[in-house]
């Protein structure tokens, strides 16, 4: 691992941080967030665990900080790939797309292993952090609404809902049993059926 090189203290902070961040994305490929260890981490950034405990004070923190980056690139290449002019079902298949990208590349439990994994409190924080990504959701439903393409009785109880369809993906997924392609076709066709857009959709 080369070593960092930086101007200011608070560069190479920055730096060290990501450095830390990344050996946890790579680590998830191979063996998933809920197994790997604290000794991992630092191994795969090339720092000692004392260092790794100025940046992060246990492994509830460091998943934290792992999540809300994970999501914020998310959203990044959300806005980044849909055409401003998509329709809501272009965006929800997007949505979709990438949603399913993130969990093969970065496994990780469900969220019942990660409530008894972090304990209640910092999987409430948890929750907090990946709400911006649960907003896009919302809107994308919410325009779908009021273009007359969706038909939602509630919208958050629906984006729940969506987020666990996806979800059901994860273990086929990483186990390989389906492609993000196979999984992101299944999903948003299903999807859009139950919200009344599919090709079989009742009629009003």
């Amino acid at each position: 691992m080369p070593r960092i090189s930086a101007a200011t203290i608070g560069e190479h902070r920055a730096q060290t941080r990501d450095r830390i961040l990344q050996a946890v994305s790579r680590l998830s490929r191979v063996q998933g967030i809920d197994a790997i260890s604290l000794t991992d981490v630092a191994g795969e950034a090339g720092i000692t665990r004392t260092v790794l405990y100025n940046y992060f004070p246990d492994k509830a923190a460091l998943l934290l900080a792992f999540t809300e980056r994970v999501t914020q690139y998310f959203i990044d290449s959300y806005e980044r790939e849909l055409p401003a002019g998509a329709s809501p079902a272009e965006r929800l298949r997007g949505f979709i797309r990438l949603q399913l990208d993130g969990l093969l590349a970065h496994p990780h439990p469900g969220a019942a292993d990660l409530s008894a994994a972090l304990g209640p409190d910092a999987y409430q924080r948890l929750a907090e952090h990946v709400a911006p990504m649960q907003r896009v959701l919302i809107d994308i439903l919410e325009s779908g609404i009021a273009a007359g393409d969706f038909r939602v009785l509630d919208v958050a109880a629906t984006a729940r809902m969506i987020l666990a369809v996806l979800g059901a993906e994860r273990l086929p997924l990483i186990s390989g049993d389906v492609t993000v392609e196979a999984a992101g076709e299944l999903v948003s066709e299903f999807v859009l059926r139950a919200l009344g857009s599919g090709p079989d959709a009742p009629p009003e």
